[in-house]
């Protein structure tokens, strides 16, 4: 069992920055892969970013790329979503999720864990 706790959400004004985090606690040792979706009312959770826990390797949707980075802090089982120059479209709710190997990485049905989601919103 894994739990994800999220936090960092807010309303910011168009062309600001948000960093969200991710804490993981118990049986983590698993996890290879962990990822930000996000979820807009009337939409699908949708791919925003995702990093490999071990090699670090990371991967962005194209809409998010340049803009956000995601990284890892092992110490603290966290992850980060720094998130640079925000649209009003990237508003949304923000959820963290952990998973097993796969390389599909981009594909949410391969995720075990999921958080409660942080609230985005961007103002025009």
């Amino acid at each position: 069992q894994v739990q994800l706790v999220e936090s960092g959400g807010g309303l910011v004004q168009a062309g600001d920055s948000l960093r969200l985090s991710c804490a993981a606690s118990g049986r983590t040792f698993g996890v290879y892969n962990m990822a930000w979706f996000r979820q807009a009312p009337g939409k699908e959770r949708e791919f925003v970013s995702a990093i490999n826990w071990s090699g670090g390797n990371t991967y962005y949707a194209d809409s998010v790329k340049g803009r956000f980075t995601v990284s890892r802090d092992s110490a603290k089982n966290t992850v980060f979503l720094q998130m640079n120059t925000l649209k009003p479209e990237d508003t949304a709710v923000y959820y963290c999720a952990a998973g097993k190997f796969t390389l599909f990485v981009k594909n949410r049905q391969n995720y075990d864990y999921w958080g409660q989601g942080t609230q985005v919103t961007v103002s025009s």
